[in-house]
């Protein structure tokens, strides 16, 4: 039930992060103005506090880990219509599967 719940707030917090980044640059480097980039700023400030949820104390070790890479391509297929290629895939599970072996490894801690 642990890691089911670490698990979903990695999503949440890689929803948070990935769109507030995603909501400033719009703001700024497209020029939507001000709410967006107030609503990114909210979107972070969220990830900030939906990281200290996380039940484990390695979370510090792979705060920018597999799901946020996967994450931010995931986010750009839906927002911005990228189309990954297959090294883009492989990338990301290895980097999904690295963060694994960190995060949830047994320890004598």
């Amino acid at each position: 039930m642990l890691v089911a719940r670490s698990i979903a707030l990695f999503v949440v917090a890689a929803l948070f992060e990935i769109g507030g980044a995603w909501l400033v640059w719009q703001g700024v480097r497209e020029h939507r103005g001000w709410p967006w980039i107030g609503a990114g700023v909210i979107a972070l400030g969220l990830y900030g506090f939906v990281a200290t949820l996380q039940p484990y104390a390695h979370f510090g070790r792979i705060l920018a880990g597999g799901i946020f890479v996967a994450g931010s391509m995931a986010w750009g297929m839906v927002a911005d219509g990228y189309r990954p290629d297959r090294y883009d895939v492989f990338g990301a599970v290895v980097c999904l599967s690295g963060m694994a072996v960190i995060m949830y490894a047994p320890r004598g801690d």
